[in-house]
């Protein structure tokens, strides 16, 4: 079974980096020279408040890398309730509650996921590995076919279905998506000779 890596790096992006890192202009700022100066004031508090959103998920990130989950947990819960409840926090935190394979939890974060995101991949194919860790292996299944049509262009997708089958004696099943895994990316077949969700089609890879 594969479980596809959070890229916390990738969770913020190179602009939230740069924006997370800059300093607010001040209101004598030619963005703040305005008539309404109530308003200006107003998009300057909003610019402070994101800001200070980007720097407490930069550092749950940071708190990630050097491995102290309990530190990234702590920033994540700092964030005012409706940031918690967005993309980059909840994939940050779906990444450290995985690590310590706390998948109960993991699947309510990818529930909460697929609710406020559900055109994104990560709440279907993880919450999917939490049943399967979970030995709910059809619902598992159940999940990802139930999932968004253009996941079926991700390899990871169809290599998961594939081991669920092959797990719930559905071989012909699982031959055809490991089949596609296969062929959207190859290393999936050496990743494949390794899984022990894969015995019983050891001899069609």
């Amino acid at each position: 079974m594969v479980v596809p890596t959070v890229w916390v790096l990738a969770v913020l992006g190179e602009s939230n980096l740069k924006r997370a890192r800059c300093s607010v202009p001040p209101l004598t700022h030619p963005l703040f020279i305005t008539r309404a100066d109530g308003l200006a004031k107003k998009v300057r508090i909003a610019l402070i408040e994101r800001m200070g959103v980007d720097k407490i998920l930069l550092a749950a990130q940071g708190y990630i890398e050097l491995d102290m989950p309990e530190e990234a947990i702590r920033e994540l819960d700092s964030l005012p309730v409706e940031d918690r409840q967005r993309e980059p926090a909840l994939q940050l935190r779906l990444f450290v509650i995985m690590r310590s394979r706390q998948w109960q939890r993991a699947l309510d974060v990818c529930e909460a996921m697929r609710s406020a995101t559900p055109e994104i991949v990560t709440g279907y194919i993880h919450g999917a590995f939490c049943l399967h860790e979970m030995g709910r292996t059809a619902e598992a299944r159940k999940l990802l076919l139930a999932a968004p049509s253009h996941l079926r262009k991700e390899p990871t997708y169809h290599y998961n279905l594939g081991c669920y089958a092959a797990v719930l004696g559905e071989l012909e099943e699982a031959r055809h998506h490991l089949t596609a895994s296969f062929e959207l990316d190859k290393k999936f077949r050496d990743i494949a000779l390794q899984d022990p969700d894969l015995r019983s089609v050891k001899d069609f890879l």
